[in-house]
């Protein structure tokens, strides 16, 4: 049997080739009489005496052949390749050894589409150079009758190979230029599809209609068995799902949106086809099918009285902001190297614990030189002294020379933030051992606590050496016993975040005293800070004031007499947060800007931070303030780091490039930042910028959970709630919705209130609700007003109140929640607001299917009537095509 298309409109290559038969081949009564036809019929290029031909050099014998197939009890498939005339000339394809190269170098493809082994498939050609349309005729077989079957998307494969080998050179700029023409469609829709979605998302639906449906379908599936599916459904149930789906349809949102979407697909599958599509009503649109099920469910709950509680998709779905960490006060983790070196006093001499040894004198350590590169460094207004990076390294060059470690700690500095340098942090390490040897050196000569202190800052900040906050706190405890300040302030540090010695918050708070007593601010700043959040001791704000206003001074008087840009830095935090002193934002600039030109990384943070707030800032100043916030970040500051990427995220005074924040949140969670793991898990868990990586979003929200981050573990306890992208663990993730709501939380308190109130994942109560509930609302949630409104409203959970849910939907409403504002329209005007509202979530999952839905690429098949499509299947099976196959012929 022969099994062969017919005349079709080709598709993209329409007038370049086309597959078919001609007209008058269904008279030809058999396979021998056939490939006669096809070997010496007029006009056929014939190689010796026929013009049959098929891979290799081996001639073949007519007779022979059609025997051979005559005797095969398979199928064999007939194809017909066409051409222009002109264009076979132009391309080369009119000439038979043309044919027989491409078909020779195709036949691996043709047996995989016609399910045939590669090494079973035999064929056979003929070519015929007709004036108008020059074409080859094939046969397909393969010798094992049980071989061999056609798809609908084996012909599409091989209509696109052939075309492409045949029009290779001329299909490159048209396949460009169509992809391009549908880029500029989809993204003209989606512009507007995002707005109409959005409007979807965030308004009610308002109809009668649609409460009438409701409502009568809500009646009639209590009486209704069987599953409630619309699949399930009588003839008569379905058409009242339908009704209500294209109720549903005529909301202006809804149909304009579907306008869109229909006018986008038609438009995509006009560079494929010229034949239109009607859009059918929304509830026969394929598509969309999805909604008739979800009618039924908000019928379902109408029917049972369950309590809704509305609110936008981007409550339940998205992580929320963790807005307090766009402003990390960063001096919560201080660390040593932000404390500014101490200035010398000729009254500390060493200590004469040890034997004296060799005579030092560590007065040579401070020479004129010396003091002369640090007036360089920063710049002295009172000396007349301009900043001279270059001068001052050169200064320091000369005094390392000497062995003087000071100069060789400066050096590494500047070094490792480029300054008057390239930077190299390989550079600034050896520089940073070699200050650190030095310093070993001279204190074993002659103990001092001096020496001792500057060895326990470089191990607390593994700087020239590996970070070892042991080693820090047994030379921090060997200074501070000597009552030096600095040393007593550093310990005090250790003891409070529990790093090289048991964390002892009472140890912190007596040695921060005993430091601030002598007049070193940084030890009254931190008291300030522990007796205004009563961390190992009574709150004390107005002790904590004098505290904080004593730094302020201390620091003042500190950085008049050193210049030192850790002291600038931390007097315009001060200012800049009306700390200790009024706020004073154009002060706090200046400071920040002085200790950003020496590199340091916390004021290069603040200062790009205030750039960028400012409204009137141009693209000079944004590119300025750039270029700190990567100083930073070179020089490992996590705050900063984080910020960039955030910027990066947003596409915020910078080009979006989201894998970019990638790597900034990731550098920022490695440096123990808990917002950036934070918002990396984010990230990971929304495929955002980079792979959908659930593991690793999950690596980082704990990480950040760990750290005891409220909004990592409301992330986490949604996730285990809703179980999507883990294993759904209900004990679990009550555990973190409660850690979270115990931190305050809103949105964690406002989830747990829906649980205990839902009774469905956690036995019901209501006392439990209400507590959770009103925690957040005293934050001003505006969901859980809502939810505290509708529930005194219906008064199935309470007594009802009318004028108490006027009250939590006037407070909601003003902070522009709609479905409060709509109660508070309609509140006398409607029995059962949950069958009202259910039209308005109908709006909402309209929202997400059209979100999730983009128009289809290429085209469409069209749908035919079942009972043909089962006789047609069974017609085609017999010919040799496969189950499921609807195409009728080959066309390229």
């Amino acid at each position: 049997m022969i099994t062969s298309g017919v005349t079709c409109r080709p598709l993209f290559l329409t007038e370049f080739i086309a597959i078919a038969l001609e007209q008058h081949l269904n008279k030809i009564g058999d396979r021998e009489k056939y490939l006669d036809y096809i070997a010496n019929r007029p006009r056929v290029e014939k190689f010796n005496s026929h013009g049959l031909f098929t891979a290799g050099d081996e001639p073949l014998i007519l007779n022979q052949v059609a025997d051979e197939i005559s005797a095969y009890t398979g199928n064999v498939w007939t194809p017909i390749i066409s051409l222009r005339r002109e264009d076979a000339a132009r391309l080369g394809y009119d000439n038979a050894l043309a044919w027989k190269a491409l078909l020779s170098s195709k036949a691996m493809e043709l047996a995989e589409n016609l399910k045939i082994h590669p090494d079973h498939l035999k064929w056979y050609a003929a070519f015929h150079n007709e004036s108008h349309h020059p074409h080859v005729h094939m046969v397909c077989y393969s010798p094992d009758p049980r071989e061999g079957y056609l798809t609908r998307q084996g012909i599409r494969k091989m209509k696109s190979s052939l075309g492409n080998e045949i029009f290779r050179q001329e299909l490159i700029p048209l396949y460009a230029e169509k992809s391009q023409r549908r880029d500029d469609l989809k993204e003209q829709a989606v512009q507007s599809m995002r707005e109409l979605i959005r409007q979807m998302k965030s308004g009610i639906l308002v109809s009668d209609r649609m409460e009438q449906l409701i409502t009568y379908l809500a009646e009639r599936l209590q009486n209704t068995s069987g599953k409630k599916q619309y699949g399930y459904l009588k003839a008569d149930l379905k058409n009242m799902v339908d009704e209500i789906v294209d109720e549903l349809g005529k909301d202006s949102r809804i149909a304009e949106a579907y306008r869109l979407w229909w006018e986008t697909r038609g438009r995509i599958e006009s560079i494929y086809t010229e034949i239109p599509l009607d859009s059918p009503p929304l509830s026969r649109c394929e598509d969309f099918k999805t909604i008739r099920n979800m009618v039924i469910q908000e019928a379902l709950q109408v029917s049972s009285g369950t309590m809704t509680f509305e609110e936008p998709a981007s409550v339940e779905t998205a992580l929320p902001e963790d807005t307090t960490a766009d402003d990390i006060p960063s001096l919560d983790v201080t660390s040593e190297d932000e404390i500014a070196e101490p200035v010398y006093d000729f009254e500390e001499q060493p200590s004469r614990r040890a034997s004296a040894g060799k005579s030092k004198s560590y007065h040579s350590w401070w020479t004129d030189e010396y003091k002369l590169a640090k007036k360089y460094l920063h710049g002295d207004e009172d000396a007349e002294i301009p900043q001279d990076l270059e001068q001052a390294l050169s200064l320091f060059l000369a005094e390392a020379e000497n062995g003087n470690p000071l100069a060789l700690y400066d050096i590494g500095r500047m070094s490792a933030v480029g300054l008057g340098c390239e930077a190299d942090s390989e550079k600034a390490h050896q520089w940073y051992a070699k200050a650190l040897a030095k310093f070993h050196v001279a204190e074993e000569e002659r103990p001092w606590k001096y020496t001792e202190y500057r060895i326990g800052k470089m191990y607390a900040a593994g700087l020239g050496t590996e970070q070892d906050y042991l080693q820090a706190a047994d030379w921090f405890t060997l200074s501070a016993d000597e009552n030096y300040k600095y040393a007593q302030y550093s310990l005090g540090g250790l003891y409070y975040h529990g790093k090289g010695v048991e964390q002892d918050h009472g140890q912190a708070l007596r040695l921060y005293t005993q430091a601030a007593n002598q007049s070193f601010p940084y030890a009254s700043f931190e008291l300030g800070k522990m007796l205004q959040d009563g961390i190992g001791c009574e709150k004390n704000q107005e002790y904590s004031n004098r505290r904080f206003e004593e730094a302020f001074r201390g620091f003042t008087d500190l950085e008049q007499k050193s210049r030192d840009d850790k002291l600038q830095y931390r007097l315009g935090w001060m200012l800049l947060n009306g700390v200790g002193t009024e706020k004073d934002i154009p002060a706090a600039k200046k400071y920040f800007e002085k200790a950003a030109t020496v590199g340091n990384p916390f004021a290069c943070y603040q200062i790009a931070k205030l750039i960028l707030s400012e409204q009137n800032a141009n693209s000079e100043d944004v590119e300025k303030a750039l270029g700190y916030l990567r100083q930073a970040v070179d020089a490992q500051n996590p705050y900063a780091a984080y910020f960039l990427g955030k910027l990066y995220e947003k596409g915020r005074h910078i080009p979006q490039n989201t894998a970019e924040a990638v790597r900034l949140f990731r550098l920022s969670a490695e440096l123990e930042n808990e917002y950036a793991a934070y918002r990396l898990g984010k990230l990971y868990l929304g495929g955002e910028g980079a792979l959908k990586d659930v593991e690793e979003a999950l690596r980082w929200l704990n990480f950040a959970a760990d750290k005891k981050n409220q909004f990592a573990e409301y992330a986490l306890g949604t996730l285990y709630f809703k179980g999507e992208d883990v294993t759904r663990d209900i004990p679990k993730a009550l555990e973190y919705l409660k850690r979270s709501a115990a931190q305050g939380n809103q949105f964690a308190q406002h989830r747990l209130g829906k649980i205990y109130l839902m009774g469905e994942d956690a036995p019901k109560d209501v006392t439990a609700a209400l507590q959770y509930l009103n925690a957040s609302t005293d934050q001003g949630n505006q969901y859980a007003q809502y939810t505290l409104g509708k529930l005194y409203l219906m008064g199935k959970d309470v007594q009802k109140d009318k004028e108490t849910a006027i009250r939590w939907f006037t407070l909601s409403a003003a902070q522009g929640n709609v479905y409060a504002q709509f109660f508070l329209d309609h509140m006398d005007s409607f029995k059962d607001p949950s069958v009202l509202l259910a039209g308005t979530r109908l709006l909402h999952h309209m929202s997400r299917i059209f979100a999730d839905n983009a128009p289809p690429q290429g085209p469409s098949i069209p749908q035919i009537d079942r009972k043909r499509r089962l006789k047609l299947s069974e017609k085609k099976r017999a010919a040799g095509h496969a189950r499921g196959d609807h195409e009728q012929s080959m066309s390229l």
